[in-house]
């Protein structure tokens, strides 16, 4: 039962400490990732899509190799330790529950020009002309992606590879929402983040999807949410972001997508999801989706290793 230990532990610490406000291990990769893009993101389409490459694996592979190491070095009850610390910085559940109440409160209140501030922090689109609805929409589809990149796929991924996968997903996901933008400055350079992002979160997406589905069983949309995921996603600029706003908004019986502004273009997403026109109070409901979704891995994980 050490995994599941290992992800409750975390998962308690996250709940009553939340992201340290200090020296956080993401934020000084953040840091450390600006400083060697800057420096290397010159050239050629063809030189930066090449320092792409070097740069994602200088930043993303030592900490795993210094894991493996470690392995044979500590102690079992410091290896727990350390797992522990892992899965706790890599999980953001606590500050994805802070990010959609400070724009749910706000929106419930009327108070459009506050939760368009802080709609901004959690989207690249463009928020200052955004509507009630609008913002619902952007932030309910952002709890439900980031959902799965910053919460369950951590889980997912400590169960399937360990802490090792744990830090490589994080890590690269970390760069992809840095590089990953189809524009003049990363188009080249940050495709190689990208691809590798899409490739690690491909299953974490899958079992994500099919965790809100089995929530769906409860109002009837389960069939429907792997059905939407399966064909909506295919259409939308994200795969694996696809497969889980379509089964999340499905269950939620909201649909998710449309036009919105990125970098002064205006993009149009198609139909994710289907039922009624997406409100604040989705928000609310897509976090406790997400809640829901790490409650069943646990039970999931609890059952699997009851029966080893």
């Amino acid at each position: 039962m050490m995994v599941f230990f290992t992800l409750v532990i975390a998962l308690v610490i996250d709940y009553f400490i939340g992201e340290p406000n200090r020296y956080h291990p993401l934020v000084l990769f953040g840091n450390l990732a600006n400083t060697l893009e800057k420096k290397l993101n010159k050239g050629t389409p063809q030189q930066r899509f090449i320092k792409g490459v070097f740069s994602w694996a200088i930043l993303v592979l030592p900490v795993p190799l210094i894991y493996l190491l470690l392995m044979w070095i500590l102690p079992v009850y410091l290896l727990l330790l350390v797992n522990i610390y892992i899965v706790y910085w890599a999980v953001a559940l606590n500050s994805l529950n802070q990010h959609g109440m400070q724009i749910y409160q706000p929106l419930s209140e009327g108070d459009l020009s506050k939760a368009q501030h802080f709609c901004s922090y959690i989207v690249s689109r463009d928020t200052s002309e955004l509507d009630a609805q609008a913002i619902s929409r952007a932030t309910t589809e952002s709890m439900l992606e980031n959902g799965h990149d910053g919460v369950t796929a951590t889980l997912i991924y400590f169960v399937l590879g360990g802490a090792p996968l744990v830090i490589i997903h994080r890590l690269s996901n970390t760069l992809d929402a840095m590089w990953g933008y189809r524009n003049e400055q990363f188009n080249y350079f940050g495709k190689c983040s990208a691809r590798i992002d899409d490739l690690l979160g491909f299953i974490s997406a899958k079992i994500t999807a099919l965790l809100f589905a089995i929530i769906g069983l409860f109002n009837g949309t389960a069939q429907q949410a792997l059905n939407n995921a399966y064909q909506q996603s295919r259409d939308y600029k994200s795969h694996n972001g696809g497969w889980v706003m379509a089964s999340g908004a499905t269950v939620l019986q909201v649909c998710l997508g449309g036009s919105a502004v990125y970098f002064g273009k205006t993009v149009v997403s198609p139909q994710l999801g289907e039922g009624e026109a997406v409100q604040s109070k989705h928000i609310a409901a897509s976090l406790t989706l997400v809640k829901k979704a790490v409650l069943l891995w646990l039970l999931m994980v609890a059952l699997w290793q009851s029966i080893l």
